[in-house]
C-alpha cells in the first residue's frame, strides 16, 4: 500500500468522507480537480494529501472516481490513457448509477473496477464502517484501501439501485407521515424540525442495533402485532 500512488477525482461529500478516514491512517493520496484552488482548499483539511496535476493522474497506480456517473466515462475518455501503456492506472468507478460494464464495454483496454458504496456519505463520515459492493473480489491493494473504510461484500451492482430507492422511499414517506401527523395535531414546528432530524434517526439506529429503549420496545412490540394481525387476516379466507 505505502508504495502505491493513489489518486482521488471527485472532492464531494464521498471524496470527503472517505479522505477523512484514509487520512486518519496516514494514506497518502492525491487530489485532482479542474479548477486547481479547489483542490487546494479540499486538501486544507487533510494532513496526508497532496495536490495532483492532470499529467500526473496518468500515472498513479490506482485512480478513484467519485464523480456522477454522467461525469465518468467523459473524465476517463479526456485523461487519453494509453492503450496497455506501463504505467495505465487501475480506475475505480464509485457512481451508483453507472454500471461497470458500461465502462468497460467503451474502453475494453482499461481495468476498471466498481466499488459502490451503499449508504449515506454523512453517515460514512461520521462514523466510518461503511459497506461497498463490487461485483467480483477486488485485487488485494484496493481491497486493502477500502476495508480501511468498512466491509466489501460481493453482490450484483444493480442491488445498489434497489436498495437505495427502497430505503429512500420508505424514509420519505415516514417523514411526510410524520409531518402531517404533527401539523393535524397543531405541534409546534419546533418539535417538528427536533422529530424529523434528531428522535427518528436516531430511534431508527437504535431499532437496527438493537438498543432500544423500554420505551421504543413497546411501541415495536406493538407495531410488530398490529402488523401479524394484519396477515393473518389477509390469510384468512
Amino acid at each position: 500500500m505505502v508504495h502505491l500512488k493513489i489518486g482521488l477525482v471527485g472532492l464531494g461529500k464521498l471524496g470527503k468522507a472517505m479522505m477523512t478516514h484514509w487520512d486518519k491512517k496516514q494514506i497518502a493520496l492525491g487530489v485532482y480537480h479542474p479548477v486547481q484552488t479547489k483542490a487546494e482548499q479540499f486538501l486544507q483539511s487533510f494532513q496526508n494529501g497532496y495536490l495532483l496535476t492532470e499529467s500526473e493522474l496518468k500515472k498513479v497506480d490506482i485512480l478513484i472516481l467519485a464523480l456522477p456517473a454522467t461525469e465518468v466515462i467523459p473524465f476517463i475518455t479526456s485523461l487519453k490513457l494509453p492503450n496497455n501503456g506501463p504505467h495505465t492506472p487501475r480506475i475505480i468507478n464509485m457512481a451508483t448509477n453507472l454500471l461497470t460494464k458500461e465502462i468497460t464495454v467503451k474502453l475494453p483496454y482499461l481495468q476498471v473496477h466498481g466499488v459502490k458504496y451503499m449508504g449515506h456519505s454523512k453517515d460514512l463520515l461520521e462514523h466510518g464502517n461503511g459497506l461497498f459492493i463490487s461485483e467480483s473480489a477486488l485485487p488485494q491493494n484496493i481491497g486493502e484501501l477500502f476495508h480501511i473504510l468498512g466491509k466489501v461484500k460481493v453482490d450484483r451492482e444493480d442491488c445498489l439501485t434497489e436498495v437505495n430507492k427502497l430505503a429512500t422511499y420508505f424514509a420519505i414517506k415516514t417523514a411526510i407521515s410524520i409531518e402531517m401527523e404533527f401539523v393535524n395535531r397543531g405541534l409546534s414546528p419546533d418539535y417538528l424540525k427536533r422529530a424529523l432530524t434528531s428522535l427518528a434517526p436516531e430511534v431508527i439506529r437504535s431499532y437496527s442495533e438493537g438498543s432500544l429503549g423500554h420505551f421504543a420496545k413497546e411501541i415495536a412490540a406493538e407495531i410488530k402485532a398490529e402488523n401479524s394481525s394484519e396477515i393473518d387476516e389477509r390469510k384468512t379466507p
